[in-house]
């Protein structure tokens, strides 16, 4: 009779209790809270995290909110938002995210990010690719192209038309997204770090597997 006095118990769930396709990259290291594989020839890093704890992701319901908080983040590193939007894996609300932060040397490095938030945890998966080597040719080319088209205007100080928050237009703070990181051109430059980044996020989306453990979670409710 007084079994509602009980403490509901937890249910336990562990790193292990998510897995994504490892694309046969190299794994570095591992431990309770994180899985790492790299590609060295793609300059490349996929991190699966774990946490747990409560999330301090703000929401996974109001995306206008997301695509601030995110922008804003970009920003303080001098960088700029790619992508914020919320997808569905497995019936979950989860926060899929891109931004771009400037290198300390030359090149940008794209960070891309899934976070599948619960109650009282939640995991993500991160990858970073980072421009090696000669850098910016995408954005020559694009930018060459669009400049012919009379879709870019150039003149000694500016380039009109070019950089451009994916959201906001009015938004100039950090380093904003330009035309040439447009998913469409990623099929021209298939090794570009971008095209590497959101390609194998798009994979890892669609086959990730939870374990029954996971489903049973309490949802995150913000």
């Amino acid at each position: 009779m007084f079994n509602f006095l009980k403490k509901k118990k937890k249910i336990k769930v562990n790193l292990h209790s998510v897995t994504i396709p490892d694309q046969g990259w190299t794994k570095v290291s591992e431990d309770n809270e994180a899985i790492r594989w790299v590609n060295p020839q793609q300059s490349a890093l996929i991190v699966l995290h774990f946490f747990d704890k409560e999330p301090d992701l703000p929401t996974a319901k109001d995306l206008d909110y997301l695509k601030k908080f995110y922008r804003n983040i970009a920003a303080s590193s001098n960088g700029g938002i790619i992508e914020t939007d919320i997808i569905n894996i497995h019936n979950i609300p989860c926060v899929k995210n891109m931004i771009k932060i400037p290198q300390p040397e030359t090149g940008m490095a794209y960070i891309v990010s899934i976070t599948i938030p619960f109650e009282n945890c939640s995991y993500v998966v991160k990858i970073q690719a980072d421009e090696i080597g000669i850098t910016g040719m995408r954005d020559a080319v694009i930018l060459d192209r669009l400049h012919k088209a009379g879709e870019v205007e150039i003149d000694e100080e500016t380039m009109k038309n070019w950089f451009e928050d994916p959201y906001d237009p009015d938004f100039k703070q950090g380093t904003v997204m330009n035309k040439s990181e447009l998913e469409k051109y990623d099929r021209e430059f298939p090794e570009h770090p971008l095209s590497i980044a959101r390609s194998l996020i798009r994979s890892i989306a669609t086959t990730i597997i939870f374990k029954p453990e996971i489903k049973a979670l309490p949802p995150f409710k913000k």
